[in-house]
């Protein structure tokens, strides 16, 4: 009697789960990564529908490719909701979906694929779009041609026969001919098969289907998702990139190692450590910026000053960029797009500098901390130790010179420093120049 009371009351307790997900705003691999996460986990917890919420211009190729391989791996009922637009790569994204409603006035397609400069990619890219949108079309039984054509405006496909045998001319799609895109209204989707509703609200999409009764669950990225996302947004992982270089930049200036160069490498961090969860880069490139880092520690607190070993931190960290900045296949668009982008990020942190720089000058902060008179030699002021008439004279270098130490001249310690030679311990030493406050020495000949 207990077991048919529970079978009884089974309904009552479990009710149905439908999944909103939102596809709005940049298609980025930080949206990707959410999907690849969440499309598996909402399979095994179970539910009867995932619907898509999409408004999109589309994004990355390798983004969407991604989040249209787990929505074709799904078991729950697949549903997208074109709120406006679904354009470029969130074509692909819709059609792997299993129904396709879309709003008044809303529209889908001009998939091509275009470089950083918004300009067409090779043929190998677009080949590649070509088919993946004509076999994610084939597998949710959609017209091959049409998706093909959303890619490729070379294609004519004045003639569409339907999987009734019937011939459709399609001379209301300004698209379906050779020399223009593709793109479909939703009037046009519906007529020919690329979507199957219309409707003008997610409240009606949810009554049309009878889940107005289910709970209804808006899945969203959690904070370590969103914060993400937001920094591997193209926008504000140029600002880190530039910070990054503006920090180092502003480190080669000045000897040992500071706040700039913390900054610096705190803002590379984020960039890489943030790009490297969403797949963005691989082991190799974090190995070749750990690689960077290491030669910048062993110039900063090994090696004084600054030479080849912190040069060739910097290129190092540079082509780890450069990598991270290609998609999986990158074309010669993308190629020269990660250029730009690097250069645009040096420059940007040379400007960048300048204007600190100027700004910091003119502040009453600095004003306070800094001398604004000026310590000339007329007003008795000098930079020097006052050991000027001791150049040519010799002495024996106390410590080892490499190349800064200590020498004994005339009884007098006194810290020197070689041109960039090495001088073993009690070797015989010359002046040979004072800079400043630096006694420049060489061996005696």
């Amino acid at each position: 009697m207990r077991r048919i009371f529970l079978l009884l009351l089974m309904p009552i307790l479990i009710f149905p789960q439908v999944y909103i997900l939102e596809v709005k705003g940049t298609i980025d691999m930080g949206l990707a990564y959410f999907f690849e996460r969440q499309i598996p986990a909402l399979n095994e917890a179970g539910g009867d529908a995932i619907i898509l919420d999409m408004d999109t211009f589309g994004g990355r190729v390798d983004a969407a490719t991604m989040m249209k391989n787990a929505l074709l791996n799904s078991k729950i009922e697949t549903y997208a909701f074109v709120n406006t637009k679904a354009i470029s790569a969130g074509s692909l994204i819709t059609l792997a979906c299993d129904t396709i409603i879309m709003r008044s006035g809303a529209t889908m397609g001009a998939t091509t694929v275009v470089d950083g400069q918004s300009q067409k990619a090779g043929e190998k890219a677009q080949s590649y779009m070509r088919e993946e949108m004509a076999s994610t079309a084939e597998s949710k039984g959609r017209n091959p041609d049409i998706a093909m054509a959303m890619v490729d405006e070379s294609l004519d496909i004045d003639t569409l026969v339907t999987a009734e045998g019937d011939t459709i001319f399609l001379d209301d799609i300004e698209g379906a001919h050779g020399g223009k895109l593709l793109t479909l209204r939703t009037s046009t989707a519906m007529k020919y098969g690329m979507a199957d509703y219309q409707m003008d609200s997610m409240g009606e999409v949810l009554d049309h289907f009878g889940f107005s009764d289910s709970e209804i669950v808006y899945v969203v990225p959690t904070w370590s998702e969103a914060i993400v996302r937001f920094l591997t947004d193209p926008i504000v992982s140029s600002l880190l990139m530039t910070l990054g270089f503006l920090g180092l930049i502003f480190e080669i200036q000045s000897p040992g190692w500071g706040i700039p160069g913390t900054v610096g490498l705190l803002a590379l961090f984020l960039f890489f450590s943030t790009s490297f969860i969403a797949n963005l880069a691989s082991m190799m490139e974090l190995l070749f910026l750990i690689g960077g880092i290491v030669l910048l520690g062993i110039e900063a607190f090994v090696i004084p000053g600054f030479g080849v070993v912190g040069i060739l931190g910097i290129i190092v960290m540079i082509y780890a960029m450069f990598t991270m900045l290609l998609p999986m296949a990158p074309t010669s668009g993308d190629i020269n797009a990660a250029l730009w982008g690097l250069v645009i990020a040096i420059i940007g942190g040379l400007f960048g500098l300048g204007l600190m720089i100027k700004r910091m000058l003119k502040t009453k902060a600095w004003q306070r901390i800094s001398l604004q008179e000026a310590e000339s030699r007329a007003d008795g002021y000098s930079g020097s130790l006052g050991l000027e008439e001791m150049v040519g004279k010799s002495g024996v270098a106390v410590t080892s010179l490499r190349p800064a130490g200590t020498a004994l001249i005339e009884g007098q310690r006194v810290d020197v420093v070689t041109p960039g030679t090495f001088i073993d311990k009690d070797a015989e030493i010359t002046i040979i120049r004072i800079d400043g406050n630096r006694v420049v020495v060489d061996k005696k000949v």
